[in-house]
């Protein structure tokens, strides 16, 4: 391997990678398959791609060409080495709006090319649901399709021409009649003519398999068209000319509701005489209970489009009429079309949990049959999985034929897999009586392949053998796919995963308690690779500001499976090429909530972290801020804040103190509050709020208590001015809960203040792996709240990263007490507490727009609805941006972080603050976004309760800076 490595550092000048975290960041893509690559190479030009094949045919070496890695049947992975076309390969060469053409790099994402195209009014026809990911590479490698096929059919249809290297490096110019064919390939066809117009079945979604009837003269021997599909096994594409079309000016869609998806797919064909830009259909299982859906068991998506939005709107009626539906519904508003369409769009992940939480696997993932069979097909397979014991929700491209599901196969054992085997064969045979194709969309790789003779028969599969042997006479091109493949049931991903539980310190109660079945639940759709805030949520900022496969969500659970698998990564919870990569994970838990199967990479971190450093010595940041909590709470008691704060100030003693502490420094210290919240709390003057109003228990966060009381100051005061009785939690603990009739009114605010002890979330332990420490405070923090979990009293809490900490990480922490569900489920933000139990209030009317951003954790963990309600009614105008921060709490503060902090935030926070409008009040309910306003903007951001209780008292309002 050395060798090879050198050669290929001194033949091209792209990246050559043969490292722990290069080669265990490809092993596998978004299939059940797994193999680990010698080395990964990042191309730079077509010369470069020459000169890797030249290398690897001397040594015999395999080549696998890669795009986004989203591929479902295995064809995105190799055991030699893998070309990466994301890095640099990635450019759109050239569009011409008037031919309607653009010239695309292999490692273009679609998405790029489809904004390119819009201000023309243009777009690519093809449209797969990873749209903000998948490359043109690999959807010509799939012929792609995605859900507008019945509008502009599959990549095949686009393709105009391609430029290909071919494995013993010849430069071919691919195209009609002929064009760019390899020597012995226009014979070979010619001489099968009969088989070419007789042995592929009609239908639209026919993928499995080589498309040798596009090489038929009457098919204009098309030798680009004959390429789309054939998963580079033939060669290696380094630049393609695509057609494009005419986008409509507007669409609507309408929502056809049916009983059943049986139902539905018998209603599908029948709307294709319409026109539709799409027919697209799912079921319940797969549609989230908060979507606004019309009544039904199952819905066909259909698309419309138009010159006009009421033209659009009347193709959609014309439809609605003419279906015989249960209900219906038709969207003429981009964002709720968006809204429906991601639902949609991310079945891909999250079809892979039954309902009941159970595992469910790709395999049989896009199946196609002629579309008029479509109805009678799915009852047979729905028949066929029952005979089996196997369990899957079908959904997709209805109005193609095509179906997509995940099915709770058992891939762990041997029994599990040998049915698997056997169900495999079974449904083989069943898509070819329905005269459908095993593959619809995605293609064979290692899943399909090795059935391909009972869809072609024997004879048509050798002519591909032959064909693969024209093009790629060593068999250099992705070996075991297509042809000669590898079986179905080998190298399955699941099987180089610990057998026995893992011993973790988190309950992981989705995944039964087990790290590895969390780990499992990254199938690799790379959502988290989705460069645009809007196609993703907050997920995956590291990646977003690195572009780096480590820094995305996906890849960092790529390198915890292979830890745990142990063959590339062989030194464990120790290695450092996952700690480095788990390093940028900003804790911002975007993930737990954009990713479609709710990989929580923030528990993960915490997790390894923990075992990372074991015994060790820890780095000192994780002193300085995981132990935040404790520092705060001794300046408070020595009553040294004003020194601290002096000596702060001083730059040299400022420079050391962070350098001592591990800290950016680049950061400024930020100030401690001269007197705590409690503080002022005890303080204050004596209120008497309506007696009958509730109790609500104000939680004194670290940051609220120690670094921004004003905060709290304020929540309390809007608090009590909607009615509700305030109280913080007990500073002691109490034998017994205070007497009364059971309800909130038994918590007397006033007794709630005695003793020294501090409740805490132990959020800061959490985030730096400290998680002994971290139990041992939210322990304690339950032995102090044990009163108020005897009463009814929800829990305030103002700093939105400390309430997920309570809602999440404590019971999955402290997953053995059963108190820590119950905090839990009184947790309530601040805007909850305010509809849920002051349902009357009005709040001051403050009439001006806001700019800002919703915290993370919020948007991942909590939900905003209520704060955006609450918003509305104080007539706060406008959207907050998404995305996250970039400080997230610790990780902006530690040295080494400051550049992917800062480029975090300049991806939707700061433009959206520098952008506002004189008197726009900036929002930002977390310490850390209001931080890095500051720090980096120099604009004061306020909290929600600041603003309101600021307009209470007849101020504007809004943010001064």
């Amino acid at each position: 391997m050395a060798n090879l490595e050198a050669e290929l550092r001194g033949a091209v000048r792209g990246e050559v990678g043969f490292d722990v975290t290069s080669r265990a960041l490809v092993t596998m893509d978004a299939s059940n398959y797994r193999r680990v690559p010698r080395g990964v190479v990042a191309p730079v030009d077509a010369d470069d791609v020459a000169a890797v094949l030249a290398v690897c045919r001397e040594h015999g070496v395999p080549v696998v060409a890669r795009g986004g890695g989203t591929s479902i049947a295995g064809q995105a992975t190799g055991t030699g080495v893998v070309l990466d076309f994301t890095r640099h390969m990635n450019r759109l060469v050239d569009l011409d709006p008037e031919a309607r053409t653009a010239v695309v790099q292999p490692g273009l994402v679609l998405d790029r090319l489809q904004e390119a195209a819009a201000p023309h009014g243009l777009r690519f026809g093809p449209d797969p649901s990873t749209h903000g990911r998948c490359t043109l590479g690999g959807m010509i490698g799939n012929n792609s399709c995605g859900s507008h096929s019945v509008a502009w059919g599959t990549t095949a249809d686009s393709v105009r021409e391609l430029d290909v290297v071919t494995a013993r490096g010849g430069r071919l110019r691919l195209g009609r009649d002929w064009a760019g064919a390899p020597d012995g390939l226009r014979e070979l066809a010619e001489g099968e003519l009969a088989r070419l117009r007789t042995g592929f079945p009609e239908l639209p979604r026919r993928i499995s398999g080589y498309a040798l009837d596009a090489l038929l003269p009457e098919n204009g021997a098309d030798v680009a068209r004959s390429f789309c599909g054939s998963e580079g096994t033939l060669g290696v594409l380094t630049e393609a000319v695509v057609g494009l079309v005419e986008a409509p000016r507007a669409r609507a869609l309408a929502v056809l509701a049916y009983a059943d998806e049986s139902a539905a797919a018998e209603a599908a064909a029948g709307l294709l005489p319409f026109g539709p830009l799409t027919v697209e259909g799912m079921a319940a299982d797969l549609v989230p209970s908060t979507a606004e859906l019309p009544r039904g068991g199952a819905w066909l998506f259909v698309e419309t489009g138009g010159e006009s939005a009421g033209e659009a709107r009347a193709r959609a009626e014309a439809i609605v009429r003419a279906a015989d539906v249960l209900d219906a519904l038709v969207v003429t508003d981009p964002a709720g079309q968006r809204a429906l369409w991601r639902i949609r769009e991310d079945a891909s992940g999250t079809a892979t949990r039954m309902p009941d939480g159970t595992e469910a696997w790709p395999g049989w993932e896009d199946c196609a049959v002629p579309p008029a069979r479509l109805g009678a097909y799915l009852r047979d397979f729905r028949a066929l999985m029952a005979a089996h014991g196997l369990r899957g929700t079908p959904y997709g491209h209805f109005g193609d034929g095509c179906i997509h599901v995940r099915i709770d196969f058992d891939l762990l054992t041997a029994p599990g897999v040998a049915r698997f085997r056997r169900f495999s064969e079974e449904l083989a045979d069943l898509v070819a009586a329905h005269g459908g194709s095993l593959s619809g969309e995605h293609g064979d790789g290692q899943a399909r392949a090795e059935l391909l003779p009972r869809m072609y028969g024997a004879e048509m599969v050798g002519l591909f053998e032959r064909v693969k042997g024209v093009w790629d006479p060593d068999d250099l091109l992705n070996p075991g796919m297509l042809v000669r493949p590898a079986p179905l049931d080998s190298g399955l991903r699941f099987s180089v995963l610990p057998r026995e539980p893992v011993d973790v310190a988190f309950g992981y109660p989705a995944d039964g308690g087990d790290f590895s079945a969390a780990v499992r639940r990254c199938v690799g759709v790379a959502k988290c690779r989705t460069t645009s805030v809007s196609g993703s949520g907050v997920m995956c900022p590291s990646f977003r500001a690195t572009g780096a496969e480590e820094h995305s969500t996906r890849g960092r659970a790529r390198l915890l499976h292979e830890m745990l698998a142990g063959e590339v990564v062989t030194d464990g919870w120790r290695s450092e090429e996952v700690r480095d990569a788990l390093d940028l994970c900003l804790s911002c838990k975007g993930c737990r909530s954009d990713c479609p199967v709710g990989v929580d990479m923030a528990t993960y971190k915490a997790e390894f972290l923990h075992r990372h450093y074991a015994g060790r010595r820890r780095p000192a940041a994780h002193h300085a801020l995981g132990r935040l909590p404790e520092w705060l709470r001794a300046v408070s008691r020595t009553h040294t804040a004003r020194l601290v704060n002096a000596l702060s100030a001083i730059p040299p003693l400022a420079w050391a103190a962070k350098r001592l502490g591990g800290l950016a420094p680049e950061r400024g210290i930020p100030r401690v509050a001269t007197r705590t919240f409690s503080g002022w709390w005890e303080r204050r003057p004596a209120r008497r709020p309506d007696a009958r109003g509730e109790v609500v228990v104000l939680w004194p966060d670290t940051f609220t208590e120690h670094l921004s009381p004003a905060v709290g100051q304020a929540a309390a005061r809007v608090l009590e001015a909607a009615g509700l009785r305030v109280a913080l939690p007990p500073t002691v603990r109490l034998e017994k809960p205070p007497v009364g009739d059971g309800r909130t009114v038994a918590l007397d605010p006033l007794s709630l203040l005695r003793g020294r002890g501090r409740v805490c979330c132990g959020l800061t332990y959490v985030s730096t792996g400290q998680l002994d420490r971290a139990r041992a405070v939210m322990r304690r923090t339950l032995d102090l709240m044990e009163p108020v979990l005897e009463t009814d009293a929800p829990v305030v809490v103002l700093e939105p990263s400390c309430a997920a900490a309570l809602r999440t990480d404590v019971p999955e922490l402290l997953h053995d007490d059963p108190r820590a569900a119950r905090l839990a489920a009184k947790v309530l933000t601040f805007a909850e507490t305010l509809e849920r139990h002051a349902p009357g209030w009005t709040p001051p009317r403050v009439d001006r727009p806001v700019a800002g951003q919703t915290h993370c954790h919020q948007h991942a963990v909590l939900g905003d609805a209520a704060d955006r309600r609450l918003r509305d009614a104080a007539l706060l105008t406008g959207e907050l941006s998404g995305g996250c921060c970039g400080l997230a709490g610790n990780f902006g503060f530690e040295k080494g972080h400051f550049e992917v902090s800062a480029a975090c935030a300049e991806e939707q926070l700061l433009p959206s603050v520098r952008d506002a409008p004189d008197g726009t009040v900036v929002l930002a309910d977390g310490y850390s976004c209001r931080t890095q306003l500051e720090q980096l903007a120099g604009v004061r951001g306020r909290h929600l309760a600041e603003v309101l209780a600021e307009a209470l008292d007849g101020g504007p309002g809004r943010d001064g800076g």
